[in-house]
């Protein structure tokens, strides 16, 4: 589902401004069904067909090609699929890697077999990464200078679209929010306050409960949202959260009245997640106290939202670091510091200085899918 957020604003960009139609036709392939469900949600007429993604199998990569015949190739983020460069490299088609990332564990394994990924990366045309630190990865194995190219994050560009299209009252009336969006601070101060925990693990809720528990002490009213990773362990996590306070599962809060409000809310499915972090007063990111690499803290940012997460953010190290330079993320970690986060974000003054920073964050740091249509078409076209 990344890959596929990350590829609708490069599709968006790749149409020409004003125009209605690509400048050639668009073929989407995903290795998923939640991929290709989040690329009709999101990207649903800037692309010309769907199809699964070939197995790496040379008869079946070949086939498929056979069929296709295009012009050019484009793969996201760390989808590198061997065999199909080698057929591509065969074909003389053009290939881009956009919106390369490389973390640390992935550059380990690249760095223990070096001759075999120069050999991957030389398919590439143009290799399109995030950042310096994804460049220089590239270089060290040799790959040539002139080929790399640093266009920033698809994935920065693809929340501001997600924002813009976001449609908050729904979740707003839920949840008894207030509609005083154009003056936050009122709207702050005239309701229960309101915590999430977005993208849990498990082992993580527990450690999230006992902060909710902290929180209750200072502010009473207070509630929680927890979304689990995997929103099939979402009756586990009610469970658990029954021994804390009333809890209920979302689609059953969704069936219910609006005056009857658990203090505990559980997503228990898909496709919420990204509007509750515009909705909610600040939120801890999942998979970030337990090694999983961390979970996407640009989305709470993306609506100026102040948000915490764990030690373990080897997945998004760059964000995590520009973040918390900035003060709009705080890195915790365990129950007592998630709670004074939450506390602190009550306060009016706290939540205008992660606003303005989030803002400046994001005017800097947007523009990574049209550069990266502009140096595509600039092959393809020519």
């Amino acid at each position: 589902m990344g890959e596929a957020q990350s590829a609708w604003p490069l599709l968006d960009a790749l149409r020409p401004a004003g125009g209605e139609k690509n400048l050639f036709p668009v073929l989407l392939s995903t290795t998923t069904t939640t991929g290709k469900e989040m690329a009709f949600r999101l990207a649903d007429g800037l692309f010309e067909r769907h199809i699964y993604y070939p197995w790496d199998i040379p008869r079946i990569v070949n086939r498929a090609l056979d069929a296709i015949r295009p012009r050019g190739y484009a793969t996201m983020e760390t989808e590198i699929w061997p065999n199909m460069l080698f057929s591509l490299a065969r074909r003389g088609v053009p290939a881009f890697l956009v919106n390369g990332r490389f973390s640390e564990r992935t550059a380990r394994t690249m760095r223990k077999h070096p001759s075999f990924w120069r050999m991957v990366y030389d398919c590439f045309t143009l290799l399109l990464v995030r950042s310096e630190t994804d460049k220089e990865m590239l270089l060290s194995l040799g790959v040539p200078a002139e080929r790399v190219r640093v266009t920033g994050d698809c994935k920065v560009d693809a929340l501001l679209l997600r924002r813009r299209n976001a449609c908050l009252g729904p979740l707003e009336a839920l949840f008894g929010v207030r509609d005083l969006a154009h003056d936050d601070a009122k709207r702050h101060s005239e309701r229960d306050p309101l915590f999430l925990a977005g993208s849990t693990h498990e082992g993580e809720e527990a450690i999230v409960l006992d902060a909710f528990m902290h929180v209750r002490r200072v502010f009473p009213s207070a509630r929680l949202v927890i979304a689990p990773r995997h929103p099939e362990r979402a009756d586990g996590v009610r469970a658990l959260a029954s021994e804390v306070a009333p809890s209920a599962l979302l689609s059953d809060v969704e069936r219910q009245t609006a005056s009857s409000r658990p203090d505990i809310v559980v997503v228990d499915r898909i496709g919420v997640l990204f509007d509750l972090y515009g909705v909610v007063d600040a939120a801890f990111i999942g998979g970030s106290l337990v090694d999983k690499g961390g979970q996407n803290i640009l989305e709470p940012a993306a609506f100026g939202t102040p948000l915490s997460h764990g030690p373990y953010m080897r997945d998004f190290v760059e964000a995590a670091k520009d973040l918390g330079a900035l003060g709009i993320a705080t890195r915790v970690g365990d129950a007592s510091e998630i709670a004074a986060h939450w506390e602190a974000s009550m306060k009016p003054e706290r939540r205008a200085a992660v606003r303005e920073s989030a803002e400046r964050y994001f005017r800097a740091s947007g523009g990574a899918a049209r550069l990266s249509a502009d140096e595509i078409n600039g092959v393809i076209l020519r």
